[in-house]
């Protein structure tokens, strides 16, 4: 093995911006930030969602992303936001916030800590679904 993830995590890292909780949720409510959600739906059943989070799984994000591609989404054809990333705990939103920058999507940058910082800090969260009955 040439790299390992936490190598490649660390290197994404060394490359984008890294914004904390804080810093992501008042960009958003300053209308200057786009907040993205990139982790499995599961994830968002089980854990809970950020309020006016847009939800794009992480195996989908360059393609929803490219305007050429057939599965683009107007959401990422916005200009003026910058667009903020995360998933559970920032490993997948460094590597896809690289990815994405390295496309051309500008301005980007992810959340530090991920949903787990974000939560921990008590930012605002929506319930995690209900459990259904056996």
């Amino acid at each position: 093995m040439k790299k390992t993830a936490e190598q490649l995590v660390a290197e994404a890292n060394a490359e984008i911006v890294t914004v904390t909780p804080e810093e992501a949720l008042a960009m958003q409510q300053a209308g200057e930030a786009v907040i993205v959600d990139i982790r499995d739906i599961r994830e968002l059943a089980r854990e809970g969602k950020v309020p006016d989070a847009v939800h794009a799984p992480r195996g989908m994000l360059e393609f929803w992303v490219d305007p050429s591609s057939k599965y683009h989404r107007e959401v990422f054809a916005q200009t003026g936001k910058t667009y903020i990333f995360f998933c559970a705990a920032a490993w997948r939103s460094a590597l896809a916030t690289r990815d994405l920058q390295n496309m051309g999507l500008a301005p980007v940058a992810h959340i530090e800590g991920g949903f787990t910082q974000w939560r921990d800090s008590g930012l605002p969260v929506t319930a995690p679904e209900p459990k259904p009955a056996k």
